[in-house]
């Protein structure tokens, strides 16, 4: 987590060269070159690295693409917990240190919810189980980030900003989320 200066706060994992990826996915690479005095960096990498949103068609056939993921699906109020005990329809939720059981999903997606959120590199473990949470979620329209920093944010209500990268057609996209405290 960084502290941009403000009352935002970043909760974004920085991309890094070589850092931790889901396994069999490309390892991360990230060069700097200078040329001529003009510095460029390239990234070569999976756009489900990092902190990053899965859109529907990461796992469900003609779902929706990350260019067309409402601005409103992860701009707003939204909820720090550490526990999925309760939801409301429509609520954006960030869980600290735990990914949803099978059942947690379930409810979740019976609910409404509108966005969760997740520290992991994914939203459920590998296999299948980890499939069944993503498809349950993603079929009822909850929209899914990933691979965030919410060690030093306690848990309660806040204003969450987070773009994806509009990649057209992609099943996700890289991010940047912030939290702001609003109680």
């Amino acid at each position: 987590m960084v502290d941009v200066g403000t009352e935002w706060i970043d909760i974004s994992t920085p991309l890094t060269d070589g850092m931790p990826h889901w396994p069999g996915d490309p390892e991360v690479h990230i060069t700097t070159a200078e040329q001529d005095g003009v510095r460029l960096t390239t990234l070569s990498m999976c756009a489900h690295t990092g902190t990053h949103m899965d859109a529907p068609r990461h796992y469900l056939a003609g779902g929706a693409a990350i260019d067309h993921m409402p601005p409103e699906t992860a701009i707003g109020p939204a909820r720090v917990v550490d526990t999925l005990e309760d939801c409301r329809p429509g609520e954006r939720i960030l869980l600290k240190g735990a990914t949803p059981a099978v059942d947690d999903a379930r409810r979740l997606a019976q609910c409404g919810v509108r966005l969760l959120g997740v520290e992991s590199l994914s939203v459920g473990p590998g296999g299948p189980e980890g499939d069944e949470i993503h498809r349950l979620l993603l079929a009822a329209g909850v929209w899914i980030l990933e691979g965030l920093d919410l060690r030093s944010v306690a848990c309660g209500e806040y204003e969450l900003l987070c773009l994806p990268l509009r990649i057209a057609g992609a099943d996700g996209a890289p991010a940047r989320a912030f939290l702001r405290r609003t109680k």
